[in-house]
């Protein structure tokens, strides 16, 4: 087996940050699994990325936008049609505090 990157009591401070209660063959089955990542992480960092220019993102930049445009133009009369109660332009609601 390969070296352990996390402790058990690392796995149990994870487990009460996340307030999980593990039982100890999850304990153990999560330290495994966790040190295999922080593995994968290792074998990312010894890549040569030297002539890789830093990016903040990965796909295209910016969100697509779209002309704003008006497509329900106000109608407070049609709005209101079927309002239990109303009162000018307002829908008229029970008091809830006193």
């Amino acid at each position: 087996m390969a070296e352990e990157k996390i402790s058990l009591e690392q796995v149990r401070h994870v487990a009460r940050l996340a307030r999980l209660e593990l039982a100890p063959a999850e304990e153990q089955r999560l330290q495994i699994e966790m040190s295999e990542m922080l593995g994968y992480v290792d074998q990312l960092n010894e890549l040569d990325t030297g002539a890789v220019e830093p990016t903040a993102q990965v796909g295209e930049s910016g969100t697509p936008v779209r002309e704003d445009a008006v497509t329900n133009p106000p109608a407070a009369d049609a709005m209101l049609a079927n309002a239990p109660a109303r009162e000018g332009f307002f829908f008229k609601v029970p008091k809830i505090i006193e």
